[in-house]
């Protein structure tokens, strides 16, 4: 089972950049990049707490998949 990130999803549904989302999140570009891309293989638990909060995510399942 891998784990996904939807965050690029996300962001088109909201009318929003990454670079917006780092700039609120205070994470860097590259690491918001890197969600959105699905290239990491760690996900840091307080970026995804910054970015839930940030873009208004109450349910995880809105931002993580199970594939």
């Amino acid at each position: 089972m891998k784990i996904r990130v939807k965050l690029d999803e996300v962001l088109k549904a909201k009318g929003m950049t990454q670079k917006e989302l780092s700039e609120m999140t205070k994470i860097r570009p590259a690491s918001i990049s890197d969600l959105s891309n699905n290239v990491r293989t760690a996900i840091n638990r307080d970026h995804l707490s910054a970015v839930a909060e940030a873009l208004n995510i109450t349910d995880i399942r809105d931002l993580v998949d199970f594939e």
